[in-house]
This record gives structure tokens, sequence and C-alpha cells, in this order.
């Protein structure tokens, strides 16, 4: 139904219910005139005369007191609708539906879930985690975080970070294997594949090469499409892994794993939060944004500065081999 006829139904019923068109122009925040012309739009739209006016009183005519039965009680439901859409909206609480890549992404998304749920604990967290694209308006989605641009028009986006890639190793497979120190000496090494989930094809290596991003196929001792998977493999000393530094700081930090090739390190993308036009957000999405901003924006957490995997690197790396095996 056209808003128009809308509203001029809904000026007709309350022109009936105040017993004047004056009063309903009022009470709907209209001109005299322009609730008197509403009404004379809808008569000649449905070609019937609902309503008998003079200048002290108007009267519903037979075909106008049928019209106004019937349509009383879908008003009656729209305008509730409507009060409680617009109460709802500045409440946190109901379903919050997120999406976003599943390599990698849960430690990050998880404490942000934990702290926003035990703030509002009527919030009904709705997760998606997918390294494909797709369709977000499709999906109802409310909050969507990808690693690089997004695809969807019409959606406003934040970068949280920027997406470091670092080539690791355990200790122990550096002591048994030796230290690449070139992206070369990879080529005599055992590395890991991340095979794409939505395109089934294996992604290469970056690195940085006289200010350049340089992409190498790798070659594969080990493919996955589970990107947790990968980082266990690299912790567990069967392979060299590149990952994204918010996946394997921890382990980095902690000395299970160790930065390797930092010159040639980059960052090829970076981690966004998307949602919808910043007007029309419930307070729900707004409140759960404003928390990722806060919460992931260049996070020293996530991020490691080149003083720190310089240290890093220094101390786990073993005194003596080279870019050879043991």
């Amino acid at each position: 139904m056209p808003i128009n006829e809308l509203r001029a139904l809904s000026t007709f019923a309350r022109a009936v219910e105040l017993g004047s068109i004056r009063r309903a122009a009022q009470a709907q925040g209209v001109t005299p005139q322009a609730a008197s012309q509403a009404i004379a739009q809808l008569e000649q739209h449905l070609g019937v005369r609902l309503l008998h006016r003079t200048t002290r009183r108007l009267a519903l005519t037979e075909e106008g007191q049928h019209f106004l039965e019937r349509t009383r009680p879908a008003l009656a439901t729209l305008e509730r609708a409507l009060f409680t859409t617009r109460e709802t909206k500045d409440e946190i609480a109901g379903p919050l539906r997120i999406v976003g890549p599943r390599s990698s992404f849960s430690a990050l998304l998880m404490p942000l879930l934990d702290e926003f749920c035990r703030c509002h604990p009527d919030i009904q967290p709705d997760v998606q985690l997918d390294d494909g694209l797709g369709d977000w308006v499709r999906d109802r989605v409310d909050v969507g975080f990808r690693i690089g641009r997004s695809p969807e028009e019409g959606v406003v986006g934040r970068q949280l970070m920027p997406m470091q890639l670092l080539v690791c190793a355990s200790p122990d497979y550096l002591a048994r294997h030796g230290v690449p120190r070139t992206p070369d000496d990879l080529m005599r090494h055992r590395c890991s594949v991340f095979r794409h989930p939505s395109t089934g094809r294996t992604v290469p290596w970056f690195f940085r090469s006289q200010g350049d991003g340089d992409l190498r196929e790798m070659p594969a001792a080990f493919v996955t499409n589970d990107s947790e998977l990968e980082l266990h493999a690299a912790l567990s000393g069967q392979v060299v892994a590149q990952v994204a530094s918010f996946a394997a700081a921890a382990a980095l930090r902690a000395g299970r794993l160790v930065p390797l090739l930092l010159e040639h390190a980059c960052e090829p993308f970076g981690l966004h939060v998307y949602y919808g036009h910043r007007s029309a957000l419930p307070r729900r999405v707004r409140a759960f944004v404003d928390l990722a901003v806060e919460r992931l924006q260049d996070n020293p957490a996530w991020r490691l500065e080149p003083a720190e995997l310089a240290a890093l690197h220094q101390a786990g790396c073993p005194s003596a081999g080279g870019g050879h095996r043991a």
C-alpha cells in the first residue's frame, strides 16, 4: 500500500474518532486543508463517498461505516506495530546477526561477544563464520566482519586493524630443520598451504619485496582448509606456516612460535567491520559496533610492532643453523 493511502486511511479514521477533520489534522501535525484533501483523494480512489461534511459536523455514509469497520482492526494492528518498533529500536535486546571469516576469527570474536552478552544478557547472538562472501541483505545481517574490502553496496565500513601475515615456525622445528633466511630458502622447508574453502584453490604466500607485494606458490607439505588446524600444525613442529598475527600473537609472545623473514613481512589486507546506514541502526547494533571498534581497532594485543617481532625472532632462533635442513 502506498504511504499516501496509509496516511489517508489514518486521517479518515482519526476524523471519525474526533468528530472533526480539523482536530484530526491537529492530532497528525498537518494542516486542515491537507487532511481534507487526503480524505477527498481516498474517496476518489475508492469511488464512494465516506463522509457527509458540513461546516459544523461530519457523519459517516453507509459505505463509510462499512469501510471503517473493515479497516479499523488493521489500522490498530499497524499502530501497535509502529509503536513497538519505535520502542524496541532503543533496546539492547533481541537477535544480533553477525557474519565473519572462518579463518582465525573466533579468537577475536568470542571475547567481544562474551563482554557484550554479559553487559546485555537479553541479546541473542546468531553467528555465521564463513570464508565465502555470502549475501548480507538476503541473510539479514546486522554486523559483518571481513578481511579486505566488502563487495556489498550500501554498507558502512571501518578498518579495525591491518592484518599482518607472519611466517612462523616452532623452536622445535627450527632446531631440526634450520632457520630460513630468505623466501627462496622456504623451497627446502616443510610449508603449510591454506586451501580456500569456497574456491578450493590454494592460497599463495604474501611477501614484501622492495616495497611491492610478492605472491609465491609454496611447496605444500601440509594442506588444509582450516586455519586453526594450520596454526596447530605449526605449533606441533610439523611445518612452517604463514598466519595472521591476531591468530598467532599469543603463541608468539609465549615463545611457542618464532617469527621469521621479518624484512619480508607485509600487511596486504585489513580487518573491517561493516554495518548498515548510520542513521537507521538499531541500538543493539550500534552498541556492538562501538564495542568492536573500542576493543579491536589497532589493539596492541593483536598487533606486534617491528621491535617486538625482532626481539621474539632473536629469542626464538637457535644459535646455529641456516636456511637448510639439519
